[in-house]
């Protein structure tokens, strides 16, 4: 016949000085209870943090909150006009409208085309313009 035995109680400390460490010093500091906050918490506190706080730690926890603008080089816009995606040229020129983007040097453009984008890097600028083109700011 198995044996059952009470759950072991906390009733027994109260009232008494030490609670079961010995020593009165050695109760003292955070030092008694695994350190102060968070540390310890990828040691000997995991459980703890992966319990409570499940998302502290990871990838995602520490990124930045400011929005990401896409960035698009003039070879690509290059492809983009001969390929046919701005249509077709109005007075020579290719009108290439892109909202969310800046627009990066990198790269030759060979079409005369008024690009609209948030932001331009001064080199682009420079490529659009000498190849007959406009650079220009979309507003805001």
């Amino acid at each position: 016949m198995a044996v059952r035995h009470r759950k072991r109680s906390r009733h027994k400390y109260p009232g008494t000085r030490k609670w079961g460490r010995g020593n009165i010093k050695h109760g003292r500091g955070k030092g008694s209870r695994g350190g102060k906050g968070f540390a310890g918490s990828s040691k000997h506190k995991w459980i703890q943090i992966i319990t409570k706080y499940p998302g502290h730690f990871g990838r995602e926890s520490m990124r930045s909150l400011k929005p990401k603008r896409k960035a698009l080089n003039l070879w690509e816009i290059n492809r983009m006009a001969l390929a046919g995606k701005f249509g077709a040229p109005e007075g020579g020129r290719y009108k290439a409208e892109l909202a969310g983007y800046k627009v990066l040097g990198c790269g030759d453009i060979g079409v005369a085309a008024v690009v609209t984008a948030d932001a331009f890097s001064g080199r682009a600028a420079e490529k659009i313009a000498k190849a007959g083109g406009e650079a220009k700011a979309a507003p805001q």
